[in-house]
């Protein structure tokens, strides 16, 4: 399924709740945001019917985001049901691994194949303040849960902040040295109500790299490696793991955009920095077979622009990102 600039379109990212058990800076306000009405999440069996529909239309991957994924009532048994889908070839999850210690095997064992935990700091005082209060020792406890119950790849993913948490990357860099994790410095973009609070804090990717190489040394490339995603990924020496990096701002990697995201609400958002989206869930709710559903599916993909930014930054009054899906 290609869009009109040629693109594959071949994965989607499911946002099963918009709730949060942390209050991340950069993510959402210190208050919250008000949640989705119950009535207004989609039920399992139309995140399936969604699911089932992209792939019937090119989508061979599949991952689950919120919010946190881990929150959702039933998420064993939505991982089960998607995992039967024929024509997917990959289904992930996205968390920020609080709860994860005691549910990584059952997840493994209904299907799920691989996961990414967010993880911004190695030090237990400065995740406090990052997350508002999350426990860093749960999510050491989830880390090792899932490296435990074979989910391959598990990757680290982390949002390096100037001024903040800068100065761990070549100790995040290490974890990849003795283990099998695989750790990924994402640039902090500006979205929802942390636009403001982002100003001067992007740390560019090639900045991180030479702090690595510095320190480590070279960081050789490695190709064809497993991952859906824009991260370009790279091994020191004898290391176990891998170092990734994700440049949504310093390096545009539209051209090779491959993604949609479902909203907790149904929406589906071609982009995450353009404030269009399809409603699937009412046409769900009125019926709609799986036809139906996929012809709504290409014509969100025909919304695809041409790379994020075009309409001149995040915009007052969209979403905020809980809502729609990391």
């Amino acid at each position: 399924m290609q869009d009109i600039y040629k693109r594959e379109i071949n994965y989607l990212r499911v946002s099963v709740t918009d709730r949060c058990n942390l209050r991340c800076v950069y993510c959402m306000p210190a208050q919250g945001v008000k949640p989705i009405a119950h009535r207004e999440i989609l039920r399992l069996e139309e995140i399936e019917t969604v699911a089932r529909a992209a792939a019937g239309v090119g989508i061979r991957r599949i991952r689950l985001t919120g919010g946190d994924p881990l929150v959702r009532k039933g998420l064993e048994e939505l991982v089960r049901r998607l995992a039967g889908i024929p024509g997917l070839d990959d289904l992930s999850l996205t968390t920020n691994g609080l709860l994860l210690s005691s549910r990584a095997r059952v997840l493994r064992e209904a299907g799920l194949q691989r996961v990414n935990i967010s993880l911004d700091t190695l030090d237990a005082g400065r995740f406090r303040i990052i997350t508002r209060g999350g426990d860093l020792s749960a999510v050491r406890a989830g880390i090792q849960a899932a490296l435990e119950a074979g989910l391959s790849p598990v990757k680290l993913n982390t949002v390096l902040i100037r001024g903040f948490n800068d100065d761990e990357a070549v100790a995040m860099a290490r974890l990849t040295m003795t283990k099998r994790l695989h750790v990924r410095f994402i640039e902090l973009m500006p979205i929802g109500s942390s636009s403001e609070w982002t100003k001067d804090r992007l740390v560019p990717a090639w900045e991180t790299m030479r702090r690595i190489e510095n320190k480590l040394g070279q960081l050789l490339p490695v190709r064809d490696y497993q991952g859906g995603g824009p991260a370009r990924y790279y091994r020191i020496k004898d290391a176990a793991g891998t170092v990734g990096f994700i440049s949504a701002m310093s390096e545009h990697f539209c051209h090779t955009c491959n993604r949609l995201r479902l909203t907790p609400a149904g929406g589906l958002r071609p982009c995450l920095f353009d404030g269009r989206e399809v409603d699937l869930r009412s046409p769900l709710r009125d019926g709609a077979g799986l036809t139906e559903i996929a012809a709504l599916i290409r014509g969100a993909v025909a919304l695809k622009p041409g790379r994020h930014g075009e309409g001149g930054g995040w915009q007052e009054g969209w979403r905020e990102m809980s809502q729609i899906g990391g």
